[in-house]
């Protein structure tokens, strides 16, 4: 048999290709080529190569590609079997006056004919082939050769056949494949776009274990299309701005990237455009938004003029989207969109290094103050029936955003909003399941399959929490949260996510939005205690949220790196303990006074006695855990020393509880130590007040503090109320 003939041979494969669309019965093909079924007989009782060889030959000529239906292929299939396709794709000899690639050409083509059938696509024979598959796609030859072209065609069909099955792209990843197609699409030789487009379909369906298998091979077909979007003058540009966020990694995108990244969709968005040209890049900048924040965008005039179009754009489509009833939405641009405009207002309220100068934040306000309202008016038509739509979630999200930053404006339509926006993130968290794949719809259908980072947190309540913490100091809006229920979601919702930080958990593995949350949620426990007393005194929930304050706080206080946490513990559970100071559970309980014990050491340990080179005395300074997150801390520590100083002389035992601690004498000794001019007036005035409730409230306090020189350190001090106090009896 020559080397012509078993090229022949090969169009077996393509005859399989071509069958596809075409499934006549078996019994009509049979009626029609008998002769076809002598031939397999032949296949069948082949004895050797040649024989097999030139059944293959005769089967080929007797049948047209229409005529193979799937069981005819399954027919030959069972004719032949594995073990010759194996030895063609494997032999190293070749017959005479034949390139030995020829006879994996046949081989090739077999599979490509067998894979036909999604059965015997994820046939183990199959899978076990595909790392000498991906090397077809890279080996070396004569671009030119027919039938090394036929093999490439027939590899990538067997390669697709297998991805379009259940597991299929898993065992790709697995055999080498998206690294094999790299090359092939980089190399741009013959069939690459076919390269192309099995990636995508690789990344579509499994797009995190694609990134660990092939992560610098897919870096460089980025940066190479990356390159051809900075290039392309013509309509190129707009198919790459639909391929380009798909090869856009899960984390960050490189940094050699950017610069053609932007400078193609500055172009695209510079211009005139229709919808379906404008679409896709706005989602591709939404993309990288989301990766990259604004450091995607290059400083200076340029990249200002470039980041206010886009969030200029996306207002102008969210209004046109949202304003227009009876408009159909396109939900996938709209929610993109909201990506670009928290963007925007992230770089509004940027203090240092924006990319905006201070006219341009003011006119990007207005225009997503406009968005927003646009909004609002969307979310106050959505019906219970639509709660549960990832695109509902998106767009709770962008008002979250702009909540936490911006209360003032809107607020009529705000709190007119608030009644749904309780009910909505109650839904949300009795169904907490259900809020985190609606995490990952609305990352599907924002931007990409790729898993949502932090930035998407996995409920709608934490979204609001920073509008809310805002809202609940205002009057109007606080007795609108409060008459909805909010204070009750809001202690359930701090209880479930404090379960998540208790003992048995791993915290080490808590995204930082968990914390965040917490510290937020105390905020507006804060707003509470101080604005709305009577509702802590009332809601059974605030006992029960108390009671975890209580048992939390000694072992929160003891953890490295949770500092700012169990300092809005202390200060929430002291500030409540005034008013609670009746509950039983206040009366000298363990739990009582482990919570303070453990006050005492937050309160206690911010401050040192400090040396100071060339001089004989110490300053006091900040100790230092305490020193790096003051600016956010100080605030905390001076109302809690406040409050401690209330609860003295409501809990008759916490000042001998203080006392055995030894913090007043321990803290007339630092006093003692440090040049008096180094304690700031409000550091005096706080100590001050500790001492003196201690002092008034109980007389072994007076006379501990008087043998640790309290009277001498109070006049250094022009601690007037504590120096009268001492020296009474």
């Amino acid at each position: 048999m020559s080397c012509c003939d078993l090229a022949a041979a090969g169009q077996l494969g393509k005859a399989g290709i071509m069958a596809s669309d075409c499934e006549p019965a078996l019994n009509q093909a049979e009626s029609r080529n008998p002769t076809l079924e002598r031939y397999l007989g032949a296949l069948r009782e082949a004895k050797n190569d040649s024989e097999q060889f030139a059944a293959l030959l005769l089967v080929t000529k007797a049948v047209k590609a229409g005529d193979i239906d799937a069981k005819t292929r399954r027919r030959i299939f069972d004719a032949v079997g594995f073990t010759f396709p194996n030895r063609l794709l494997t032999t190293k000899e070749a017959p005479d006056g034949c390139p030995d690639h020829v006879l994996r050409a046949l081989g090739v083509a077999l599979l490509a004919c067998f894979c036909s059938d999604p059965e015997l696509a994820v046939h183990p024979q199959v899978l076990n082939k595909i790392p000498i598959l991906s090397t077809f796609l890279t080996a070396r030859g004569d671009p030119d050769d027919a039938a090394r072209r036929s093999m490439i065609d027939d590899t990538y069909q067997c390669l697709t056949a297998v991805a379009g099955t259940p597991r299929g792209p898993r065992h790709l990843i697995a055999g080498g494949t998206v690294s094999a197609l790299c090359q092939a699409y980089l190399g741009h030789g013959y069939g690459f776009d076919q390269a192309l487009a099995l990636l995508v379909g690789l990344l579509a369906a499994a797009e995190t274990q694609c990134w660990k298998e092939a992560e610098p091979d897919l870096l460089a077909v980025l940066r190479g299309l990356s390159e051809d979007f900075q290039k392309a003058e013509d309509a190129s540009k707009f198919e790459l701005c639909q391929l380009l966020p798909l090869f856009l990694p899960p984390t960050t995108v490189p940094p050699e990237c950017h610069r053609d990244l932007q400078a193609g969709l500055a172009r695209i968005l510079g211009s005139k455009l229709s919808s379906w040209q404008r679409n896709p890049a706005l989602k591709l900048a939404a993309r990288l938004a989301h990766a990259c924040g604004s450091d995607w965008i290059p400083a200076g005039s340029s990249g200002s003029k470039f980041l206010a179009l886009l969030v200029n754009l996306a207002c102008v489509e969210v209004r046109l989207a949202l304003e227009e009833t009876g408009t159909e939405v396109k939900e996938d641009v709209v929610t993109a969109c909201y990506a670009l405009m928290e963007l925007g207002i992230q770089e509004c309220t940027r203090c240092e290094q924006s990319l905006l100068k201070e006219p341009q934040k003011v006119q990007l306000v207005s225009v997503m103050k406009e968005a927003i309202g646009a909004v609002i008016h969307y979310l106050l038509q959505v019906g219970s029936e639509k709660q549960k739509e990832p695109f509902v979630f998106a767009s709770v999200r962008i008002l979250g955003a702009w909540l936490a930053e911006e209360t003032s404006s809107l607020r009529k339509e705000v709190c007119q909003l608030l009644p749904f926006l309780v009910r909505y993130a109650k839904t949300l968290y009795e169904e907490a399941e259900e809020a985190n794949d609606l995490t990952q719809q609305v990352a599907n259908l924002a931007i990409s399959p790729t898993t949502p980072g932090p930035t998407w947190p996995g409920d709608a309540l934490r979204l609001l929490l920073p509008g809310w913490c805002h809202l609940t100091v205002e009057d109007g809006p606080r007795e609108i949260l409060i008459k909805e229920g909010a204070p009750s979601l809001l202690c359930k919702y701090f209880l479930q996510q404090w379960e998540l930080t208790s003992p048995g958990h791993d915290t080490s593995v808590l995204p930082d939005s968990v914390e965040i949350g917490l510290q937020t949620c105390c905020h507006i426990f804060l707003n509470l205690v101080v604005t709305a007393p009577g509702l802590i005194k009332r809601d059974a929930c605030f006992t029960s949220l108390m009671n975890t304050l209580m048992t939390s706080l000694p072992a929160l206080v003891q953890q490295q790196g949770r500092l700012l946490l169990a300092a809005n513990v202390a200060t929430l559970g002291l500030l409540m303990a005034r008013l609670l100071s009746t509950s039983p559970a206040l009366q000298g309980t363990p739990a009582s006074r482990g919570f303070f014990a453990a006050a005492i050491l937050f309160l206690s340990q911010s401050h040192v006695a400090r040396a100071t080179p060339g001089s004989d005395q110490a300053v006091l300074a900040l100790s230092p855990e305490y020193e790096g997150i003051w600016a956010d801390l100080q605030e905390l520590w001076f109302l809690g020393m406040q409050a401690f100083t209330g609860c003295v002389p409501l809990l008759p035992w916490l000042a001998p509880a203080a006392l055995r601690s030894r913090w007043p004498q321990e803290l007339l000794q630092l006093l003692g130590s440090v040049s008096p001019n180094s304690v700031k007036p409000e550091m005096v005035a706080a100590y001050q007040g500790v001492l003196v409730e201690l002092a008034r409230a109980n007389r072994l306090c007076r006379e501990a503090m008087r043998l640790q020189a309290g009277e001498e350190t109070a006049s250094h001090y022009r601690m007037a109320a504590l120096e009268q106090c001492l020296s009474e009896p």
